[in-house]
C-alpha cells in the first residue's frame, strides 16, 4: 500500500491530532514516516540593518526552536507506534509548495495533513493551505480533521 509517508505539522491542536492519526496508520500499513514543518520566510523593512538583522536573527531562532518542538512531539509518536520517522524543517514562502516539493524530493506516496475545518472568507483569508496542497500535489493526499 503506502511505504513512504510525508506528515505535515504546523504544531496546531488540529495537527496534533493528526500525528496519531498518521502515526497508527503507518504503523498498520508499515510505512515510515517523514515529519516536516514550513517555516514562513521573514520579511521586513527597516531604516537600520543592524536592527533588522538582530530582529531577524532572533525570530529564525525562535521559529526553529519551535520547529524542533513540534518534531519532538511527532518523533515522539512514531516512537510509541514503532515506525521508522525521521524529520525536517524548511524555510519556504508557500508552504504547499515546499510540503509538495519535499514528498515528491523524498519520494513519498502520500502527504499526511490536517484540516483546521475553516470555511468560506475566513478559509480564504486565513491561508488553506490544505486545499491548496490538494489543488497542486501530483502525491495522493489524506486530510485529517
Amino acid at each position: 500500500m503506502f511505504k513512504h509517508i510525508l506528515l505535515a505539522t504546523d504544531g496546531s491542536p488540529a495537527s496534533r491530532a493528526m500525528v496519531g492519526k498518521c502515526m497508527r496508520f503507518a504503523s498498520e500499513t508499515g510505512a515510515c514516516v517523514t515529519g516536516i514543518h514550513v517555516l514562513p520566510q521573514w520579511h521586513t523593512i527597516g531604516l537600520q540593518t543592524a536592527m533588522v538583522r538582530d530582529s531577524r536573527a532572533l525570530e529564525q531562532q525562535h521559529q526553529a526552536e519551535q520547529a524542533r518542538r513540534y518534531l519532538h512531539d511527532v518523533l515522539e509518536t512514531a516512537r510509541g507506534y514503532g515506525v521508522t520517522c525521521d524529520t525536517l524543517y524548511v524555510s519556504h514562502d508557500q508552504p504547499y509548495e515546499a510540503i509538495i516539493e519535499h514528498a515528491k524530493l523524498y519520494g513519498c506516496d502520500l502527504i499526511c495533513v490536517a484540516s483546521h475545518g475553516r470555511k468560506g472568507v475566513r478559509s480564504f483569508l486565513l491561508g488553506g493551505e490544505t486545499q491548496k496542497i490538494l489543488t497542486f500535489s501530483p502525491v495522493p493526499v489524506l486530510v485529517c480533521r
